[in-house]
């Protein structure tokens, strides 16, 4: 499918953009006004907030890299361990990424200096790889974009260094779950609203907070793409979700206080109140009866 700013094209063949499961030529192409109204209304939003929708190709294209990255996280997690260092990360995931002929997005992306982000403990995310040493108990989110044939699949997750803290436990758990529930609110005709509000909900009720200065977004065609996807919100609110969008869900949740400072190094975020942090990210595509991710992970 291709929206414009002024038209959409849906193939005679391709998933009617109502959501009914059926192809368009036996759904709504013959319809006629009602159909076509009802198309417009579905796409309404999508073109208000230049959303770029993707097609079969464009999907398959971003799957791929979505597997190399789940694969990049999965390299990373074999070498988790107290003793090393967070540049020592960013070495693996670039030189595994080069080796299976893919770009690491984050390498020099508005000035950003490595292939990865890599945050511990206290840091909310962007955190720059270098010689701060991983101890036991601790927890490293990971945030990896790929590159691979022109398209991008992003995703993270935290992992435990050695044995995790009560604390430690609970932020983890607390923001795996926070992603689940995230997750389950993506079907055409529910919103973007919906999302950050299931987010938001869960968080809030396990005594955590939700960071808001980052979102989620589009992506696939480029690294942060329309629409933006909060972490937080209200039920309702926000672009309606329709077949072919594609966009991350990544919420960063805090175990205190929401507040957050960026460090000198005008990357590195961290919680104002020293408390942990934690993240996990997945690349979701809406499809005509719900949701897959395209770098799925158990959660």
């Amino acid at each position: 499918m291709r929206i414009t700013n002024k038209t959409f094209d849906v193939g005679r063949n391709d998933p009617c953009p109502c959501g009914s499961g059926l192809k368009y030529k036996k759904c709504c192409l013959g319809k006629k006004k009602a159909g076509a109204e009802k198309l417009r209304k579905r796409f309404a939003d999508a073109r208000r907030y230049n959303i770029r929708l993707k097609q079969k190709a464009d999907i398959e294209g971003i799957r791929k890299a979505g597997r190399l990255v789940v694969d990049t996280l999965q390299l990373v997690e074999a070498d988790i361990r107290p003793g090393l260092k967070t540049d020592e990360i960013n070495t693996r995931v670039h030189e595994f990424t080069i080796r299976h002929h893919a770009v690491p997005a984050p390498l020099n992306y508005r000035g950003f200096p490595k292939s990865v982000c890599v945050s511990v403990n206290e840091v909310i995310c962007h955190g720059i790889p270098g010689e701060r040493v991983l101890k036991d108990g601790d927890i490293v989110n990971v945030d990896v974009t790929t590159i691979l044939n022109g398209y991008y699949a992003d995703a993270n997750r935290t992992f435990f260094v050695g044995s995790p803290g009560p604390d430690a436990r609970k932020i983890v758990s607390v923001a795996g779950e926070c992603l689940r529930k995230g997750m389950a609110m993506v079907k055409p005709g529910n919103t973007i609203g919906d999302i950050g509000w299931a987010i938001q909900k869960h968080a809030e009720g396990e005594g955590c907070s939700v960071v808001r200065e980052f979102v989620g977004h589009g992506v696939g065609f480029d690294f942060h793409e329309p629409p933006q996807v909060p972490h937080f919100g209200r039920r309702g609110t926000g672009p309606v979700l329709i077949p072919g969008m594609v966009f991350t869900i990544e919420p960063m949740i805090n175990l205190g206080k929401k507040d957050l400072y960026v460090l000198e190094d005008g990357w590195t975020a961290v919680t104002r109140d020293g408390s942990l942090s934690a993240q996990f990210e997945q690349t979701i595509l809406v499809t005509e009866k719900g949701f897959e991710s395209l770098t799925p992970f158990s959660l």
